[in-house]
């Protein structure tokens, strides 16, 4: 099996797929929310329409599954799992910074904590379909 099948078939399916709902419903809600009240909290929406970004790269990249597409998927997935953890952490410790929340506010609270979990389950699986020379 190619690298590009192997990344993709199986559990990889459904972790394409759940990528790319949430491509879908950040994008969706980033783009309401920026195009009604930007004004309000600049900051949290712009960060959503990052993370969307970010989740496009990661489906694409992981229904692609070749040499490059795999570090694609490794940025994003790096980028995504650093993102949840800082705006995590930061809008805990500073909530009047979000006066509403991102996706990955709260480690993804608001979408019972599928973005903290998602770029880990994502990252091993690309670990796990890794050729073996890759492996080692």
């Amino acid at each position: 099996m190619t690298g590009a099948a192997v990344t993709r078939s199986g559990p990889g399916r459904l972790l394409v797929a759940v990528y790319a709902i949430f491509a879908l419903a950040a994008g969706a809600r980033a783009g309401v929310q920026i195009a009604t009240r930007f004004s309000e909290a600049p900051v949290a929406y712009a960060l959503s329409a990052f993370a969307a970004v970010v989740y496009v790269l990661a489906t694409v990249a992981l229904a692609l599954g070749g040499r490059t597409s795999r570090r694609i998927a490794l940025a994003s997935l790096t980028i995504e799992l650093v993102g949840v953890l800082v705006v995590g952490t930061l809008s805990l410790a500073d909530p009047a910074a979000f006066p509403d929340a991102t996706v990955w506010s709260a480690y993804g609270r608001g979408y019972g904590f599928i973005p903290l979990v998602l770029p880990i389950v994502g990252l091993y699986w690309l670990r796990r379909t890794a050729p073996a020379a890759a492996r080692s």
